[in-house]
């Protein structure tokens, strides 16, 4: 019997880089809707629930949640593993996806390979973020319930406390981490596909016009985004001198 897999999207308005930008526009739809659509296209996941915040500035997050039909949690905004285990408690989640609301080009086919190497395998964490060669913004990170709520109840870093994953990398020692190396024809991890800067949301947009457009609305994977790319090197141009923000 399969485990309960749900993915939570860590989601607020009050980015201090591009305030908003989970409800800007991205070819018709928002960020968030964006993030939703894309993980429901992953065969492994059971579920999707949006963990924001408390904050009344979210207030906006929790109504289009809730106007969709998207589970939606609220927690504190400062310490966000305890939100995100909130947000699982919630769901009864067995096993987790943890996903950055700033990835609006989140690709469900990484996702459900990471999702099938951690079923497969002894791994306490499969993920391609940290030491990674996928292009930026392609996040999968797939570990268990209980061992997020343990770190939970008893590690009190605020560096653990506002980065969710942050203590599985910093403690090797104590888990079994399957990295993620992507195939030659996605290796590209200088390339962002993230939302973090003005320059980001203009390249997502171009991607979005071009992909969606040119095809009847039809779903675009990773190597369809990464063809789009080399097809019009000038789009690599858009965000290249934005800076790293991930811890990779």
């Amino acid at each position: 019997m399969s485990k309960k897999t749900i993915a939570s999207i860590e989601a607020r308005m009050a980015s201090k880089r591009l305030p908003g930008k989970m409800m800007m526009d991205i070819n018709g739809k928002p960020v968030i809707e964006r993030v939703v659509e894309r993980l429901k296209k992953a065969k492994l996941i059971d579920d999707v629930i949006i963990a924001t915040t408390n904050n009344k500035l979210d207030d906006i997050l929790f109504e289009w949640a809730n106007s969709n039909k998207v589970k939606c949690f609220r927690g504190s905004e400062e310490d966000v593993l305890e939100r995100v285990v909130g947000a699982h408690e919630k769901m009864h989640s067995e096993i987790i996806i943890e996903i950055c609301g700033d990835t609006p080009l989140v690709d469900p086919e990484t996702i459900d390979l990471a999702i099938e190497i951690f079923n497969k395998g002894k791994y306490d964490v499969v993920s391609n973020t940290f030491m990674s060669n996928y292009p930026q913004g392609i996040d999968a990170q797939v570990f268990s319930f209980k061992a997020l709520k343990e770190i939970s109840e008893t590690i009190f870093d605020p560096q653990v406390r506002e980065h969710v994953s942050l203590y599985f990398y910093e403690n090797p020692e104590k888990y079994n981490i399957f990295h993620m190396k992507a195939p030659k024809i996605f290796s590209r991890k200088k390339q962002r596909l993230q939302l973090d800067y003005e320059e980001d949301l203009i390249l997502i947009r171009e991607i979005y016009k071009s992909l969606e457009n040119n095809n009847n609305n039809a779903f675009f994977n990773l190597k369809d985004i990464l063809k789009l790319l080399d097809e019009k090197p000038y789009l690599k141009k858009i965000n290249i001198n934005c800076i790293e923000t991930k811890l990779r």
